[in-house]
């Protein structure tokens, strides 16, 4: 049980990861427009491909996880991303995180829980 819940873990920061570049290369592309250029500036970017490289590592770690693990197990723990999603929002882009949003967060820390059980 251990392995499952570490691996889900990596894999799930990893997937956070990949959507922090992307907001990071989001935030410095320029404003979108089905244009050559815009693209080309999407293509070259580095936060753009580094998102991708994140995006690759944690679906070669799901393709595993789904291979020697129970699907009803594995995948409401990736639930988690939610928790690291807004963790990240405050740490990396400075946030504010309502009340609300905690007991959400709380309620799927419990959920993911109750999964593992």
């Amino acid at each position: 049980m251990f392995k499952l819940i570490s691996l889900v873990v990596v894999q799930t920061l990893f997937l956070t990861g990949g959507q922090l570049l992307l907001k990071k290369a989001m935030l410095q592309l320029p404003s979108f427009s089905w244009s050559w250029g815009y693209f080309k500036a999407v293509a070259t970017d580095l936060w753009f491909l580094w998102c991708g490289v994140s995006f690759g590592i944690a679906s070669v770690l799901w393709l595993y996880i789904l291979k020697h693990y129970p699907f009803s197990q594995a995948y409401p723990m990736t639930a988690m991303g939610y928790v690291f999603g807004v963790v990240a929002a405050i740490f990396v882009f400075g946030e504010t995180v309502t009340a609300w949003r905690w007991v959400g967060v709380a309620l799927i820390v419990l959920g993911c829980l109750f999964v593992m059980r």
